[in-house]
């Protein structure tokens, strides 16, 4: 009887252990799955997609906007380095199966120059674990070291400076261009902040599609109560477009008048509330520091994500 019941006793047991075991697997199992799922859709979010808008007006001329330093127009082309070596780092911490990043140049308006839009040809990357190659980094790499700097000395040769239609861009050409539902996007703005084009110049009320030195003086929002002014009386750029929550926006390269001490306040402003009125989630807006400050400050926008 003893005998029997230290069996019946010894089935429950492993019955109960079997069941424990199973329960655990299927949690594991479970685990597992949610796991897949997060890397999955972490390596979506970790594919980047990088858009330059280059502004090529008059701003970058050396002659008529001289620097002692450095001149503004090289300044743009290693802040362009910064943000593809950001992007090689990025590739480089990836396996090869992983990869599927993208990088290019645009304008607005295109150049009239061939050799301008052929070099923005040249600065067009996909890569992917179909292409990806030691070869393939270290020939983008060494692009985006030398051709953006073409770009800007055949511009300055030219001394054809038609204005750069940024608003237009934003409104025409971002979402079809810039964003794609797959990656983590992000448009570098190269600008000093100002914004005109001759064929985009509209008001509505105090918000309009430019602004210029002469325009904030026009509105006086060169005096210490600046922000009480562009708050009450709706000062700002009129939004172009809606919806831009899957892209992310570096500007770079403000340099305002310095007769007006508050001029690069106000343009931070305008910038912030457009792209808050576009419904942009992340963005940084930065001034025309020398690029050995800036590099730092770039790398860690590309490669974090807050």
């Amino acid at each position: 009887m003893k005998n029997t019941f230290k069996c019946f006793l010894g089935l429950i047991f492993i019955c109960a252990t079997f069941s424990c075991a199973e329960e655990k697997k299927e949690e594991q199992n479970d685990e597992g799955n949610r796991q897949n799922q997060n890397v999955s859709k972490k390596s979506k979010s970790e594919n980047l997609n990088i858009s330059f808008l280059l502004d090529l007006s008059d701003r970058i001329d050396p002659t008529k906007y001289p620097n002692e330093t450095m001149e503004f127009y090289m300044r743009d082309a290693a802040y362009i380095k910064s943000v593809s070596e950001a992007l090689d780092t990025h590739l480089r911490r990836k396996k090869v199966r992983q990869m599927d990043d993208k990088m290019q140049v645009f304008f607005d308006p295109s150049p009239k120059n061939q050799n301008i839009n052929t070099i923005s040809n040249d600065l067009k990357y996909e890569v992917s674990r179909h292409t990806a190659s030691l070869e393939l980094l270290d020939g983008m790499k060494k692009t985006y070291a030398t051709k953006p700097i073409e770009i800007y000395k055949l511009a300055i040769e030219d001394d054809k400076y038609v204005g750069s239609d940024t608003w237009k861009f934003f409104k025409n050409k971002v979402k079809d261009y810039c964003v794609d539902s797959t990656y983590r996007n992000i448009l570098v703005v190269l600008t000093d902040g100002y914004i005109y084009h001759k064929d985009s110049k509209m008001t509505e009320g105090n918000k309009t599609t430019f602004l210029t030195p002469q325009t904030i003086r026009g509105f006086d929002l060169n005096q210490s109560d600046w922000k009480d002014r562009m708050t009450e009386d709706e000062y700002g750029f009129i939004p172009a477009a809606t919806g831009l929550e899957n892209i992310e926006v570096l500007v770079l390269g403000i340099n305002p008048d310095p007769k007006n001490p508050y001029e690069g306040d106000v343009i931070k402003t305008y910038w912030s509330d457009w792209l808050d009125s576009m419904d942009v989630k992340r963005y940084s807006i930065k001034n025309a520091d020398l690029p050995s400050n800036m590099d730092g400050i770039i790398k860690d926008f590309v490669l974090s994500k807050s």
